[in-house]
């Protein structure tokens, strides 16, 4: 009898969550599109009003600061089922089906946990902050509220994604064991030599391997390193965490992901495709060489290498295979081509890159110019030696290519806006990222885009920003932990014990960095190692600038391994060829890359 009560909930239970979870994320798809909008206007406003009527508003920046926050903490739910929520699940498919079961539960207690800190961490700063903004009139602990709204919504949504996927029971369990351990932790106390950043990664580590967010796996071993001896209680975690993305050219993220969707949404970018087929599509492997190319090209747009191997595998795999390449070959072609997208400016990479370490961004642009032309030079070599086209393209008269080239100019203009505007110092980074987004938005208004398109594509970018800017937050508390610990100064004793030569520190820098590149997204090994290896850099006379570059090239090269190998996997799930194959079909133009890797770290020796 009751079992027979009981059934109706358990049916109605599922329905009831789908509904509530799209009404949650429609509501959150809209915000955060508005704010994102919001704030590409107060940016705008703010140049408007310097250069044309030399004053501005007070507080413009600390509001796009505030805005940015919002926008993270609004948007980091949307991410938590898709790729953006930056899961290691390769070890998981490989068990059976029972066990992945139980390491879903062990995943979602991390997400458990780390929503908790910070929502009771976010209220906790609340209660103990005060003061007032100077420029902004209010509260200063809005800010730090932010985050923890944001960590309810995770919590949130999580719950109603998992009932509705009809794990009642699993979630339950999950949330159980993540209260217990979030009420748990302050009342136990480990007595271990072992330093706390390498606590922390241990538990980071197995959050990864049982393929739980990687922000997450970063918040919540911090909070479980407070047993083992931890310096950063939960209110500095939290507090580190808002700090970290509390930089006012982080913005750029947002709009450069901005400017990326609308030149696609706008069809300025398929302009880019015809003339680079107009350009190399007549010459062996001809479109291939246009895919290295447009990749080229578009690399001066998106600024996100994960946005061109969606577009490339989109846009190129069905011609290729088309023109006689084996499917695998020319996946592998798009993944490895889309490496340059985040060397050649714009580069996320490079934002982050600056923000962790004060290096200018101009002078990283740059070297980003010189490294993305080198790896483009040995990716076409490569291609050159290992594609037999069957199909060769038409070649291009004189009057298809001019006209190619004049109806890609308008995304040509795109990067005349970004580098030389950065550059010459006519702008700031953000404030370039804000013109480059709003001059693809009038191309997509002059290509006659609909609201909904627009929508679409605010919001994606919003969502895609808020992903990345928690991941700078969360490894806020790991990078100060390693500082506290002295960990630079380890592999300084290292350099020295090897010769304290540049080469002893370039070859020691790109072991650690291969390593870590293995098992960490490129954003937080740049947040956690960029600091810690540039001062033995600067030490052993390397130019620092050069440095950066080699640290970007060198953690862009594992977007193509495994096991996280994140542009296989885009490339993989678009074209639905399975990823073993990828990683074996990319093998020589990885091997090119390595090879431009090399060239770049003996030119930073010798001069």
């Amino acid at each position: 009898m009751a079992a027979s009560e009981f059934h109706p909930i358990d049916q109605a239970a599922p329905g009831l969550a789908t509904r509530a979870l799209r009404a949650i994320e429609t509501i959150l798809g809209v915000a955060v599109a508005v704010v994102l909008a919001v704030l590409l206007f107060t940016v705008l406003v703010t140049v408007c009003l310097r250069y044309f009527f030399g004053t501005g508003f007070i507080g413009a920046e600390d509001l796009g600061i505030w805005l940015h926050v919002a926008l993270i903490a609004l948007g980091a739910p949307l991410s938590l089922n898709s790729a953006l929520a930056m899961r290691l699940d390769v070890f998981v498919r490989m068990l059976p089906e029972k066990l992945q079961k139980v390491t879903r539960i062990g995943a979602d207690v991390f997400t458990v946990l780390s929503a908790l800190i910070l929502a009771f961490g976010g209220s906790e700063i609340m209660t103990m902050l005060g003061g007032i903004s100077p420029t902004l009139g209010l509260p200063e602990w809005i800010r730090f509220g932010f985050l923890g709204a944001g960590g309810a919504l995770i919590l949130m949504v999580l719950l109603l994604q998992r009932i509705a996927e009809g794990k009642i029971l699993a979630v339950a369990l999950s949330l159980t064991l993540g209260v217990a351990l979030y009420a748990g932790i302050p009342h136990i106390s480990f007595d271990l030599d072992w330093p706390p950043s390498i606590l922390l990664g241990l538990i980071a580590a197995l959050g990864l391997l049982l393929a739980a967010p990687l922000p997450h796996a970063f918040l919540a071993a911090a909070y479980v390193a407070i047993a083992f001896g931890s310096s950063l209680p939960e209110p500095a975690i939290v507090s580190s965490t808002v700090t970290g993305i509390s930089k006012f050219l982080l913005l750029a993220i947002p709009f450069f992901l901005l400017a990326g969707g609308l030149l696609t949404a706008s069809g300025v970018a398929n302009q880019l495709v015809r003339f680079a087929a107009a350009m190399v599509g007549h010459r062996r492997a001809g479109l291939a060489q246009t895919t290295l190319l447009t990749s080229v090209l578009f690399s001066g747009a998106s600024g996100s290498s994960v946005a061109n191997a969606a577009f490339g595998a989109s846009t190129f795999q069905p011609e290729l295979v088309k023109h006689g390449y084996p499917p695998a070959q020319g996946a592998a072609i798009i993944a490895a081509t889309s490496v340059l997208d985040n060397i050649i400016p714009p580069s996320i990479a490079f934002l982050i890159l600056a923000s962790a370490t004060n290096l200018s961004v101009g002078a990283l642009l740059v070297g980003g110019f010189f490294a993305g032309g080198l790896m483009a030079i040995c990716l076409a070599v490569a291609i050159h030696l290992t594609v037999r086209e069957q199909v060769p393209l038409a070649r291009a008269s004189a009057k298809q290519r001019g006209q190619s080239a004049v109806q890609a100019i308008p995304a040509f203009g795109l990067g005349v806006i970004v580098v030389v505007g950065i550059r010459i110092g006519i702008v700031t980074t953000t404030e370039a990222a804000a013109l480059a987004a709003f001059y693809t938005l009038l191309l997509g208004i002059g290509a006659r885009l609909g609201i909904l398109s627009l929508y679409a594509t605010f919001r994606q970018a919003a969502v895609e920003a808020a992903a990345i800017g928690l991941l700078i937050g969360t490894a806020g508390p790991f990078a100060f932990l390693l500082a506290v610990d002295d960990v630079s100064s380890l592999i300084a004793h290292l350099t020295t014990t090897l010769g304290g030569s540049a080469l002893a520190v370039i070859l020691l820098s790109n072991v650690i960095l291969f390593a870590v590149g293995l098992v960490l997204d490129i954003g937080a090994a740049i947040l956690l190692f960029g600091p810690i290896l540039l001062p033995a850099a600067v030490a052993a006379g390397i130019d620092p600038i050069q440095f950066g570059v080699i640290i970007v090239v060198n953690l862009m090269i594992h977007g193509l391994t495994p096991p996280l190998g994140m542009l296989i996997f885009v490339v993989s799930g678009v074209t639905r060829i399975p990823a073993s194959e990828l990683f074996r079909a990319v093998v020589p133009y990885l091997l090119a890359l390595l090879v431009s890797l090399a060239i770049l770290c003996a030119w930073a020796i010798i001069f």
